[in-house]
């Protein structure tokens, strides 16, 4: 479980051994099945989770029951509802495991504590939250610009293992058009 976690730290910032030997302590494991929620609307995001194997997604629900994926969160990536996580209100993010997974949660409470005694994960927190609003404004300008099969294209240019791991009607939400679209999409690329 770790591994993933540390490898994933030190691609970003320097950390020391004694850092790294002190991160379990701060951290719980858990393992999830296939479509199991870890989190679900009106609940309260209590902490944030890091993904050391599997696939998630984050998506909300409109009044038809429709849902709209907001992330794709694999390997090395960070998922939660952030605001609820922060100011302790219910969650408006659904989370659940697009294939079977493990993660590392970490409460609120550890989180403070953590950054407390690893100055270092200070650091490394601002970075990961300045790559997030950067890629949060990639993604409004493709949204708002691009054409759906511009959308598609870039985001095989950025993960081009997503076909294969995420199924079409779940990168046809992602990208906020239909499926039947994202067909039409992909059999023009052939």
């Amino acid at each position: 479980m770790f591994p993933t976690l540390i490898k994933h730290l030190t691609e970003k910032i320097a950390l020391s051994d004694e850092a790294q030997a002190k991160l379990p302590q701060f951290f719980e494991h858990k393992t999830l099945a296939k479509k199991e929620f870890l989190l679900q609307e009106g609940d309260y995001c209590k902490q944030l989770t890091f993904i050391s194997k599997g696939l998630l997604k984050s998506y909300t629900l409109d009044d038809k029951g429709q849902g709209h994926i907001s992330l794709l969160a694999w390997e090395g990536w960070w998922v939660s509802d952030f605001k609820s996580f922060i100011c302790d209100e219910p969650a408006i993010l659904y989370i659940d495991a697009v294939e079977a997974s493990e993660v590392l949660l970490i409460t609120h409470e550890n989180y403070e504590k953590m950054l407390l005694e690893i100055p270092a994960m200070e650091r490394y927190f601002r970075i990961l939250y300045q790559n997030s609003l950067v890629t949060k404004d990639r993604r409004l300008i493709s949204s708002n610009s691009y054409s759906a099969e511009e959308k598609y294209r870039h985001l095989l240019k950025l993960y081009p293992f997503i076909g294969k791991r995420v199924p079409q009607h779940l990168i046809a939400s992602f990208l906020g058009i239909t499926p039947e679209t994202l067909s039409r999409i992909k059999k023009t690329m052939l």
